[in-house]
């Protein structure tokens, strides 16, 4: 039953009119896959240790593994890398759905000290919640190779 839930959270991500450019695609592909996420509470819980082998799931694992290809990975860096993405995106949108914005900036304000946690707390600033998109971004052009 969840991996027909999940693959109906899937089916809502719209796979036409991508951009031409296999890396363009790529990129394209998990942005809407983790627009489709956030658009239902806990939407990345849910899909999370889901292994869907249902139609809109595949279909978008296929576009995204041609786009991959198309890009000039070989097979087992398109899958891989798919994979990367995938996880760093369920990663991540699972942590932006149950985050409790302020509370959450607050507890790592008052857990972390320049005494007990010195490198975090030199970073402290770029790990607020605030920063999902950034941080999405971001995680999104390393696993690309585009910084």
């Amino acid at each position: 039953m969840l991996e027909l839930m999940a693959d109906a959270v899937v089916g809502e991500i719209p796979l036409d009119d991508l951009p031409d450019s296999p890396a363009l695609r790529a990129s394209e592909v998990i942005r809407r896959y983790r627009r489709a996420l956030l658009a239902h509470r806990d939407g990345a819980a849910l899909v999370v240790g889901t292994y869907a082998a249902e139609p809109h799931t595949l279909h978008l694992a296929e576009t995204l593994v041609a786009a991959l290809l198309d890009d000039g990975l070989n097979e087992r860096e398109a899958a891989w890398t798919a994979w990367t993405l995938i996880y760093f995106t369920l990663g991540l949108t699972q942590e932006e759905q149950a985050a409790e914005r302020q509370s959450l900036d607050d507890r790592l304000a008052t857990a972390i000290s320049g005494t007990t946690h010195p490198a975090l707390h030199r970073t402290l600033g770029h790990l607020t919640s605030e920063s999902f998109d950034e941080r999405f971004e971001f995680g999104l052009n390393s696993i690309l190779g585009r910084r």
